[in-house]
């Protein structure tokens, strides 16, 4: 990774967005970080890479109320064209990259960045926001399509990646393994035979067709009866409510690459 000036650790990425673009991870985020980030006292959440505008960070800061948001470009010229839609201190744009600018945020969403990136630069990008979280800091770094129907994240903390988020609208989803091109960088290129994440497409897939006569009851009914066979054989780590949405969370271990036990890339 490329140091600019003031060591702002990344390069820029195409900066392609749009409005509502994030909502599946920021409706996870709201609901499954929300209640212990507002817990903390003035807790900051950093919004990485959000591109050509500004859009997903002020939607962001909009979702998750009682939050300061800093949103980081390391285009400084991103940077000063989001200055009109600042709102101190509740939302702040400055230039930065993987160091998060010196910054200790409570919370880092990372979205659609790494996927630009080689998958060798996975590692090293992880290591330096995690150096640079607040003590019990996340983090949540994924990728979506291009309106935000298929998406997914990994979760991490100081100590390594927790867990893999998988997330789609239902009604526009063909079948799990859909959601293949979408996997974060760490994972999209193992997407093959004798690889933990290509198995759990796999069996995804197989629950899903043999759930099928339930689609008569809408794919929501659908996707939870995958997700129920699933949790017989896979560590879930949520459970119907999340479901019920279109999601599913597995721990890491569990997915991690082969030959890096539970770390990344």
């Amino acid at each position: 990774m490329a140091a600019g000036r003031a060591r702002a650790l990344g390069v820029a990425t195409r900066g392609t967005t749009n409005p509502n673009r994030l909502r599946r991870m920021d409706r996870w985020i709201g609901a499954t970080l929300g209640p212990s980030l507002r817990q903390r006292t003035d807790p900051l959440v950093i919004d990485l890479g959000y591109g050509a505008t500004p859009i997903t960070t002020i939607e962001l800061a909009a979702r998750l109320p009682g939050t300061r948001v800093l949103g980081l470009e390391i285009d400084p010229e991103r940077v000063a064209a989001a200055q009109a839609s600042a709102a101190p201190p509740a939302l702040e744009f400055a230039r930065g990259g993987f160091e998060l600018a010196g910054r200790r945020p409570d919370l880092v969403r990372v979205a659609n960045v790494l996927r630009q990136y080689d998958e060798q630069a996975v590692a090293g990008a992880w290591a330096a926001m995690q150096a640079a979280l607040a003590p019990g800091g996340t983090i949540v770094e994924g990728t979506c399509d291009e309106i935000g129907r298929l998406a997914s994240w990994v979760r991490l903390d100081a100590t390594g990646p927790l867990s893999l988020t998988l997330a789609a609208s239902l009604e526009h989803l063909g079948r799990p393994s859909d959601l293949a091109p979408r996997l974060p960088k760490a994972l999209i290129h193992r997407n093959v035979s004798g690889e933990a994440v290509n198995a759990l497409l796999h069996e995804a897939d197989a629950a899903w067709d043999a759930a099928a006569p339930l689609a008569v009851f809408g794919a929501r009914q659908r996707w939870v009866a995958m997700a129920e066979s699933l949790a017989e054989r896979w560590p879930l780590l949520d459970r119907r409510p999340r479901w019920r949405h279109g999601e599913l969370t597995v721990a890491w271990s569990a997915v991690a690459p082969r030959g890096t036990g539970s770390g990344g890339g």
